[in-house]
């Protein structure tokens, strides 16, 4: 095998047309080895020949795509000063492109014998129970191809799984269903155009590992939130299983999507790996340099600081950890096409030393990285450490998940009181949370149901958890859901029972794409999909968690789709700007009041109402600040929204002359669908009868 000094940039196995330049990086070892793996399994080893800047590096002439690798880290073991390198174990390249096969959970990945992990260690091979690296091609014809880059205020985010989608889609060849050629199919992406989204959000796609106690109990890590590779497409959601070719493949299902006007944002996870605490696997970071990659205890190496809950956290304060994920990054957005990121646990990464720090090294380099800044920037912005919930607080560029909209929403449709004023708050894009740090409605990704926790169905079917299959006596997932089963504890055939959970239903979702802000919707909610009041389905690769589209529900599929569509014709509900709850421009209307249910404006005496579950909102289509993205100014009809979540019905009259002379009713909750256009209109002081746990939205006429 011939080999020359290389370059020690880019890191990593690349391919460049005439052969295959090799650099990795570590502080601790003393030599790598590459290993090379042919198709019976049979290595061969070269040691890397140069050193430069702490990366070893050579390049290889005779090498090409398809060639499966690894690497051995020769070099210290002194766990007791967080150094764990041992050339008996394969690691994965941390910059690998493809992976191929999956972890075999053999006592050999360990670095340490079960019987006594504190003693020597284990010296036993591990190559035969790893997965390989794979050298890939980096030519595909992406025919044009480039970000849509659809304006934050216009998303409609669907929240999705890559294999649950479509693993039981009747419409889809069964060889391509729970895979990235699944996902592209012109059955699903019918399904995306008929209801209206313009963006997916996929559930984890870097290459990941079942967790070994998982596999021990005949369960897997559905869900993903376990990276081993973060430039790796994930390789089980790839219809072809030849090596590497899942990444051609990933990058089919992003031209195709794009094709229909869909952006793709990718939920990554770069606050942890799979390795795991001082018990866990050595599979690639821990063998090439435990105390640059992981945060360590400090007067304690051996053990590893958590604030994910997983065993380790990935050390944000060194150089080449952060290199790490800038380069990831930009190689999904440059080379795979992908126009933004949800950031897992996000809170984790801003930790400088132990507090959450806005000004944290993360946040300075992505903000003048000229690629990364440009496309969607999503935080979950909490972690399980202390003072890890930062709803609000990350900086300007960053939208948010935004948790207390959920919590707050969930509140005041299950009748919960003193929630009015905080409902208002929310419903109108939370600038208590956003607007002093110069950030606007946008920045909120408003949701009702996410992948972590109940589904819309089993929000108003369920009470409590049942996560008994996930094997942890029902102690994981959340316990204080904020949810309502309507009277009844899952399944029942009691009509009233059914039209009080559908309606509610209705009630979330036009509650939700009526709020300024990002509406995020959870895959599998507008049909119906329930995953049997389990809100932890992480381990759960089976039709508790895959959806059904043999069973439909067709009329919520319906409403949906007409809520969505309605979002999108008008302006008034996705404002680029906040209220100012006054007039505009000198005259007129404010751009938006507050109705007592005697259609009088709210009082501050009437938000201080603990028991007040009833009010209106009136919305000026003629009041939208600023212009569209062609310099026109955006006029939209004004609309009355009438909400009631009290459990009996009321009358709300409507507001004076003033407000409007005429309103037409287009939706009503209590109905499953869109009112007819030429309902009579209605005239002003006109008292409304709203039905128990309904919203009514009214159009002014004149």
């Amino acid at each position: 095998m011939r080999v020359w000094a290389g370059k020690s940039y880019p890191l990593g196995v690349r391919y460049d047309g005439a052969g295959v330049n090799v650099s990795v990086f570590s502080e601790a070892a003393e030599a790598i080895e590459l290993c090379l793996f042919d198709d019976e399994g049979g290595e061969q080893r070269v040691t890397l020949p140069e050193e430069t800047g702490n990366c070893m590096h050579g390049y290889f002439p005779d090498l090409e795509p398809g060639q499966r690798y690894g690497f051995r880290a020769h070099g210290p073991w002194a766990p007791h000063q967080g150094l764990r390198c041992n050339g008996n174990k394969l690691l994965l390249d941390p910059y690998a492109r493809a992976i191929h096969g999956s972890v075999d959970w053999d006592e050999a990945v360990f670095p340490y014998h079960f019987a006594d992990p504190e003693g020597e260690p284990n010296n036993l091979d591990s190559g035969p129970y790893m997965p390989r690296a794979v050298i890939t091609q980096p030519h595909f014809d992406w025919g044009g191809d480039r970000r849509l880059n659809i304006p934050d205020n216009e998303l409609v985010i669907y929240e999705t799984h890559v294999k649950g989608l479509t693993i039981q889609h009747p419409g889809i060849e069964s060889e391509l269903r729970g895979t990235y050629a699944g996902l592209s199919h012109p059955a699903c992406i019918e399904h995306f155009k008929k209801l209206g989204v313009n963006a997916v959000e996929l559930m984890p796609v870097h290459q990941f590992v079942h967790d070994a106690h998982l596999v021990e109990r005949g369960l897997r890590n559905y869900w993903g939130y376990n990276s081993i590779g973060f430039f790796a497409p994930h390789n089980e959601y790839a219809a072809d299983k030849r090596p590497g070719a899942q990444v051609a493949e990933f990058k089919n299902m992003v031209k195709a999507l794009h094709q229909a006007g869909i952006e793709v944002i990718l939920d990554v996870v770069y606050n942890h790996t799979a390795e795991g605490n001082h018990l866990g696997p050595v599979l690639s970071f821990r063998g090439l340099d435990n105390a640059a990659y992981y945060r360590l205890i400090a007067d304690d190496p051996r053990y590893y600081m958590d604030y994910t809950g997983t065993g380790n956290s990935l050390n944000m304060r060194h150089p080449h950890v952060l290199q790490l994920i800038m380069d990831s990054l930009r190689y999904w957005i440059e080379e795979m096409h992908v126009d933004g990121f949800r950031f897992d646990l996000a809170s984790t990464l801003a930790r400088e030393l132990h507090d959450v720090d806005r000004l944290s090294a993360f946040f300075d380099i992505i903000h003048q990285d000229p690629v990364i800044r440009q496309v969607k920037l999503i935080a979950e912005p909490w972690d399980v450490g202390e003072g890890g919930y930062q709803v609000g607080n990350f900086p300007p560029g960053w939208a948010e998940w935004n948790g207390k909209y959920r919590d707050t929403v969930r509140d005041y449709w299950r009748g919960e009181d003193q929630t009015l004023g905080e409902f208002a708050t929310r419903f109108t894009g939370s600038s208590d949370l956003y607007e002093s740090s110069s950030r606007r409605p946008y920045a909120s990704v408003n949701f009702i149901t996410a992948h972590d926790g109940f589904t819309l169905h089993d929000l108003v079917s369920y009470n409590e958890k049942h996560n008994e299959a996930n094997g942890e006596d029902n102690q994981d997932g959340e316990s204080h859901n904020r949810s309502w089963n309507c009277g009844v504890e899952g399944p029942t055939g009691d009509p009233e029972v059914l039209a009080l959970r559908a309606r509610q239903k209705r009630n979330f979702l036009t509650t939700l794409f009526l709020s300024q802000g990002i509406p995020m919707l959870l895959g599998g909610d507008e049909i119906g999909r329930t995953q049997n009041g389990n809100n932890n389905t992480y381990c759960q690769d089976n039709e508790t968690s895959w959806y059904h589209w043999n069973n439909i529900d067709e009329e919520l599929l319906a409403f949906t789709s007409q809520l969505i569509a309605f979002r999108t014709a008008h302006p008034v509900f996705r404002r680029r700007r906040w209220f100012q709850g006054r007039p505009i421009h000198g005259k007129g209307l404010q751009d938006i009041a507050w109705f007592t249910p005697k259609g009088k404006p709210m009082a501050e005496k009437h938000w201080n109402e603990g028991f007040a579950k009833v009010i209106g909102v009136y919305l000026n289509g003629q009041q939208l600040p600023g212009t569209d993205l062609f310099r026109q100014r955006m006029t939209d009809p004004t609309f009355l929204l009438l909400l009631n979540a009290y459990w009996e019905g009321i009358e709300f009259t409507l507001p004076a002359k003033r407000w409007a002379k005429r309103w037409q009713l287009i939706l009503d909750t209590a109905a499953a669908s869109f009112i007819e256009e030429d309902s009579e209109p209605i005239a002003a002081r006109t008292p409304i009868a709203l039905v128990g746990r309904s919203m009514q939205l009214l159009q002014r006429l004149d």
